[in-house]
């Protein structure tokens, strides 16, 4: 991923701080997501949204070991497990997401990051209003916080994410257009797929569908929106990521004959498990090229 000298605040960015139109203006022409929608733009405030799945908390705990030690990462973050020690959620477990490259980018990530999350809420309560399946689908809302200065020096300051921790976690489709049928739920993510597609009117496509099965709810974890114009960033891979899904998508018993979907889709993207991300050159992103997964 290369860098960028943003054209408002003129500070040298990575790719993950501008939408993908934006970086391939070019150095001197490009602007980054803070300098276009503001730091964290449309926070959704607590109990906006009824798809929501909200912290209800505004403290919470992680060990320096877990920190040393994430569970989990991805291409820019890391993944570690803490617990609330405040509000209804008190003593419940919670996610932390913090960047590998610092607080210097974090606020331009954060900032796309909760516009997709945003975007995804809206799509799944009209889906959830519906009534298509027993269980409402709800989409953890991250908050960005701060680590005290109790954590180890490297964190003390940092600013991160933190969510509700989702149990047997597993992936039901990418946003390069791979499913797994496999698991009883692959189905109904594909149509809430579909789904976004039709209610946004082909403006956007929610996917990379991703999370764990309750008892009384679906809960999802860092959804990719898609879009025509590439707004969200380097996992959003504009017409041609929408274009590859609906070439993978058969509809199923869950999804609606009226819902609109692209005529004559074709395949740029190889579909696959993880979530796939713009490379610095978008020829190489299409089939059989495709670059950085996580």
């Amino acid at each position: 991923m290369g860098f960028h000298i943003c054209a408002a605040c003129d500070r040298n960015l990575p790719q993950s701080s501008f939408t993908v139109n934006e970086y391939f203006k070019g150095p001197g022409v490009s602007r980054c997501a803070s300098c276009i929608y503001g730091t964290y733009p449309n926070a959704p405030p607590t109990e906006r949204y009824d798809g929501g799945r909200y912290n209800q908390s505004s403290e919470g705990t992680v060990s320096t070991s877990a920190l040393k030690n994430p569970f989990a990462q991805g291409a820019f973050r890391w993944v570690a497990k803490g617990k609330y020690t405040s509000g209804p959620r008190e003593g419940q477990a919670c996610v932390v997401k913090w960047f590998k490259t610092g607080a210097v980018f974090s606020n331009d990530y954060f900032t796309l990051d909760i516009k997709a999350v945003d975007t995804a809420l809206e799509i799944v309560d009209r889906f959830n209003a519906l009534g298509i399946v027993n269980k409402p689908v709800k989409v953890n809302v991250a908050q960005v916080w701060t680590f005290d200065d109790d954590v180890d020096d490297e964190w003390a300051g940092q600013k991160h994410l933190c969510e509700p921790f989702i149990q047997n976690y597993q992936r039901f489709n990418s946003n390069t257009g791979w499913t797994d049928y496999s698991v009883a739920w692959g189905e109904v993510m594909q149509a809430l797929s579909h789904f976004s597609y039709h209610t946004s009117g082909g403006n956007y496509l929610l996917c990379d569908l991703q999370g764990g099965i309750y008892h009384d709810e679906v809960a999802l974890s860092d959804p990719v929106v898609l879009s025509p114009t590439r707004e969200y960033g380097v996992t959003d891979l504009g017409p041609e990521g929408i274009s590859s899904f609906f070439s993978q998508h058969v509809c199923n018993n869950f999804c609606r004959p009226h819902w609109i979907q692209p005529a004559n889709p074709v395949q740029y993207f190889v579909p696959r498990p993880g979530t796939a991300m713009v490379p610095s050159s978008t020829a190489s992103s299409r089939t059989g090229g495709t670059s950085f997964f996580y």
